[in-house]
């Protein structure tokens, strides 16, 4: 298989479905951002930590790719006139926001309090994690505006919205297991 198909050399590209949209397009933002986020987790999997978390980021890099390739389809192209699916897109389920969720109180337990905003940093894993949140943030942000064009399955905005909340107790979490210091922000005063 080649890699290289140069039917892009002109500024556009190809969803799911054959639509040819130019490579600015909003869809495109938004699952090249999905993609973006999907290797910064794939840095993170990459540090020393509990095999724990790393099997939880393979999965969400699973989920990850299936989001970006419902982003990656033509709506129009997705479902055909009686409403039966003409393409076999994966979906994004409630058991998937769900788990995020669990992933989310099991670490919360072992946490102290947040009394304050944390600053970024500490560790350099943590500091991938903050990143990747920060990432994740915008594909939600650019999957928000594709839905108010185009509507989007709203389990993807939903997963989105809580993975970007996993990122960050994932550091906070990263954080003590690696007994490195979180940093609360407390404003200067004037």
């Amino acid at each position: 298989m080649k890699i290289y198909t140069k039917t892009g050399d002109k500024g556009t590209t190809s969803l799911f479905g054959g639509t040819r949209v130019p490579k600015y397009h909003i869809r495109i933002e938004s699952y090249g951002t999905v993609d973006e986020l999907n290797s910064y987790l794939g840095l993170i999997r990459d540090q020393e930590m509990d095999a724990k978390y790393k099997q939880v980021l393979t999965h969400i890099q699973d989920k990850l790719f299936t989001v970006g390739a419902i982003l990656a389809t033509d709506p129009e192209k997705a479902t055909l006139k009686s409403g039966k699916e003409r393409l076999n897109i994966p979906k994004v389920s409630e058991d998937d926001i769900q788990k995020l969720e669990s992933e989310m109180d099991e670490m919360n337990e072992a946490l102290p309090p947040m009394t304050h905003f944390v600053l970024p940093g500490g560790h350099t894993t943590v500091s991938y994690c903050h990143i990747a949140r920060c990432v994740c943030r915008r594909a939600e942000r650019l999957v928000t505006l594709l839905h108010s064009e185009s509507p989007v399955d709203e389990s993807v905005l939903k997963y989105l919205n809580r993975l970007s909340d996993y990122l960050f107790v994932l550091a906070r979490k990263l954080s003590n297991d690696l007994q490195a210091k979180e940093v609360k922000w407390i404003p200067e005063k004037l």
